[in-house]
């Protein structure tokens, strides 16, 4: 929690800080992904708080393709004067675990300002696929039978969680690339792909109505925001976990003062009730951490994620 001192602290660096607020001039809130997906809803439901508490507009702008480094490089070319953010997941540590050849790293480009949400993925299919619980899913994998699953990109974090179940379960499904979650779910909703994993707030509402089957969260245990999808870890993979995180960046080059404001107005916007209340019904938690803390979990994140991309053997040429 910050102090008032804190408080009072922060509200003086942005008063002081005008390029937080330019006149007639929206913020630029890049989603490196198509809308309908985990990041894109956690995107939707923060920035209009955001955009109370900085008193300026703010444009949701989803970029998406290349496993979201479209929309990332969109970010890191952005002018660092407080005007242009990026809202994106754990994938962009996934893809500097694999980068295609001779692509400039990312993460020297992009300053953490706020760590924001963390939810688990759910693996999903189609009422028709036959594949009726987690039993059945490890079974068609275990007996070699061919089973595609759906993922928003080739090497991005949903895609390692499903590598990881698959050495989990002993077996490995055929993935299938999309330019996001939105697109993904789309296809399975017409039973175009087996199954698909995704952000758990991505697919919650067609879970909730039937539409789609939950066949397990990669949390420790169940969501209270979908009690009825069962955790892998108390099914057929005792302990596993593989969640996910939202996170908000600057680029790198935006002075610090910024940041720092930028931060506080973004903590302060997570805190919001209404704000709150459509995470928790999202499966989102909201851990609202600032820029070091965030700064620590992005190395830990890529460390973790080089030991799955070797250990799985994923290539540089599969990106």
């Amino acid at each position: 929690m910050l102090s008032r001192r804190h408080l009072l602290a922060a509200a003086t660096t942005l008063a002081a800080t005008p390029c937080l607020a330019q006149a007639g001039r929206p913020l630029r809130a890049i989603v490196p992904f198509p809308p309908g997906g985990g990041v894109d809803a956690f995107a939707r439901a923060f920035t209009p708080a955001l955009a109370a508490t900085l008193g300026q507009s703010i444009v949701i702008e989803n970029i998406g393709g290349a496993a979201s480094r479209l929309g990332t490089n969109a970010a890191i070319r952005a002018a660092a004067d407080g005007q242009t953010l990026l809202i994106t997941n754990d994938t962009l540590v996934a893809i500097e675990a694999v980068p295609p050849p001779g692509a400039t790293p990312l993460l020297p480009g992009l300053a953490p300002v706020l760590l924001g949400a963390a939810a688990p993925q759910v693996l999903v299919t189609h009422p028709r696929s036959g594949i009726t619980d987690a039993a059945a899913y490890a079974t068609r994998l275990r007996g070699g039978r061919a089973v595609n699953v759906g993922v928003p990109g080739l090497n991005s974090s949903q895609h390692f969680a499903s590598e990881l179940l698959g050495v989990a379960l002993g077996g490995r499904p055929e993935h299938i690339a999309y330019r996001g979650g939105g697109p993904l779910i789309a296809d399975l909703l017409g039973g175009q792909v087996d199954a698909g994993i995704v952000t758990l707030g991505a697919a919650i509402e067609q879970i909730r109505d039937g539409r789609l089957v939950g066949l397990g969260v990669t949390g420790p245990a169940r969501n209270a925001a979908a009690p009825e999808v069962p955790s892998f870890a108390e099914t057929v993979a005792l302990g596993f976990v593989a969640e996910t995180w939202i996170g908000v960046l600057a680029p790198a080059a935006t002075p610090a003062p910024v940041i720092a404001a930028l931060h506080v107005a973004s903590a302060t916007a997570l805190r919001d009730a209404t704000v709150q209340s459509r995470l928790a019904a999202l499966g989102f938690d909201t851990p609202g951490l600032g820029p070091e803390a965030f700064g620590a979990v992005l190395h830990e994140t890529a460390a973790r994620f080089t030991a799955v991309a070797r250990a799985v053997g994923l290539r540089p040429e599969a990106a």
